[in-house]
């Protein structure tokens, strides 16, 4: 028995009950007194309160605060703790090395199913966001994920944002996540066309059981979804150069507010999809300048905006 289960094993029967002498401890363990007490000191290193009885009934018992409740999780729970966890170890600042021993803590008493599952979600998700990922349906997730890993095919309803619904018959891609919603990039076999879907949206989602060959002209599932987000399926687009180099404009605008190329070293583009009055709002909270290139009504909007604050905020003598 290798040290760490054996001090494991300690641990548990010190909490079993109230008081142990050090060679029914060694008995039980089948192990000398001389380990009991090294595991005793390596215990009480750990930060465990083990202590010192004395007396013909002297041994060993396990000081107040030196028990944890059991955590009891169901499936679905466990496997949304580990992905959490996941997220928190790979960047979330200040918490990485205490995110990734709870990681590891929780994958040793994971069975195997759930180890699976946690690992398939990890191995296929991307992130547009700098904290963990929204809550969503934790069944669909795995079975989304499990289909990237595979490489299996997939076949699912789907109800868009006009509320239209539609069977879907996809070879799945990447999960991706940013700060409200979950995504499933995937080619859709009968459009024959990449596309993301919200998870939200999904229903009935099944497994064919049918392989097959990842393509070679995938996107970057993360651009794909933020480009979706910020100009996919809105009728009103604009293009708007910002007075910043590309690097911090990237720092000011999120990929899901705004598709974002280089013109020059000290501009960069920015196409902004939404209702004209949105757009113009989200311009003016902007710190930086920047020129309208198109269209002429965000212009509009804009000089209307402008005169209404100076209208509503003028200073009074």
């Amino acid at each position: 028995m290798d040290t760490p289960v054996r001090l494991l094993r300690v641990l548990g029967l010190l909490s079993a009950r109230s008081g142990w002498t050090a060679s029914a401890l060694a008995e039980e363990m089948e192990v000398t007194e001389r380990t009991v007490r090294r595991d005793v000191v390596r215990l009480r290193e750990l930060g465990y309160p083990v202590e010192a009885t004395t007396g013909p009934y002297g041994g060993y018992r396990l000081g107040r605060g030196g028990r944890l409740p059991p955590l009891v999780l169901d499936d679905d729970e466990a496997v949304a703790v580990a992905i959490a966890l996941r997220v928190s170890a790979s960047g979330a600042a200040g918490t990485e090395s205490a995110s990734l021993s709870a990681l590891t803590k929780l994958d040793q008493v994971l069975p195997l199913m759930l180890r699976e599952r946690v690992a398939a979600l990890a191995n296929v998700t991307v992130s547009l966001r700098t904290v963990g990922p929204p809550p969503a349906d934790v069944d669909v997730l795995v079975v989304a994920a499990v289909a990237c890993r595979r490489s299996e095919r997939t076949r699912f309803s789907y109800t868009d944002r006009n509320d239209q619904p539609s069977d879907r018959n996809v070879e799945p891609h990447r999960l991706v996540y940013t700060d409200r919603q979950w995504y499933l990039v995937a080619y859709d076999l009968d459009r024959a066309d990449w596309r993301s879907f919200r998870v939200d949206r999904m229903a009935e989602l099944k497994l064919t059981g049918s392989r097959f060959t990842p393509r070679g002209e995938a996107p970057d599932a993360a651009s794909f979804v933020a480009q979706g987000i910020a100009v996919g399926g809105w009728d009103r687009v604009a293009r708007v150069r910002l007075h910043l180099p590309l690097d911090r404009a990237s720092r000011l605008v999120a990929r899901t507010d705004a598709v974002l190329t280089e013109e020059t070293a000290d501009t960069t583009i920015a196409t902004i999809g939404g209702e004209t009055d949105w757009i113009a709002r989200f311009l003016v909270a902007l710190d930086c300048a920047y020129d309208v290139i198109e269209p002429d009504e965000l212009r509009k909007e804009l000089r209307a905006l402008g005169h209404r604050l100076l209208r509503d905020h003028a200073t009074r003598a």
